[in-house]
């Protein structure tokens, strides 16, 4: 099993940033084939997901949405004021599993994995591990 891991630098309060190429490199240089690669984020206010990378207003749309589902005046109990943070964080889930064919991430046409920054700007970390099958 291989692993290891990666910087992601945010610039935005709220902000999805496309991790995809950074992860087919790591797949390219390891030499890996055939197997799974899973992405891992530890961070408690942020999230990683896979959806439409084409077209940038759906990131802006993702955006928007959690702001209407996750309301900022609720509230919340916890100090430091982040608590919409870890609720949209919990929305997205702290990994994503792809499997790995001909050498190649197998997404769809359209689909990007993201890591979604929604306590920014921070310097973040995700950590990847991968099972050559």
């Amino acid at each position: 099993m291989l692993s290891g891991k990666f910087g992601v630098a945010t610039r935005s309060p709220m902000e999805l940033i496309d991790v995809t190429r950074r992860l087919q490199d790591i797949v390219t240089e390891q030499s890996i084939t055939q197997g799974l690669c899973t992405v891992f984020n530890p961070h408690t206010t942020a999230g990683v997901t896979i959806n439409e990378g084409a077209d940038p207003d759906v990131q802006d749309d993702i955006i928007g949405a959690m702001r209407r589902i996750v309301p900022l005046d609720y509230p919340y109990k916890h100090r430091e004021g982040n608590s919409p943070s870890h609720v949209m964080a919990t929305l997205t889930g702290s990994s994503v599993t792809i499997f790995i064919a001909q050498g190649q991430l197998q997404l769809g046409t359209w689909q990007r994995i993201f890591f979604c920054e929604f306590d920014g700007p921070r310097q973040r970390k995700l950590t990847w591990q991968i099972l050559p099958g």
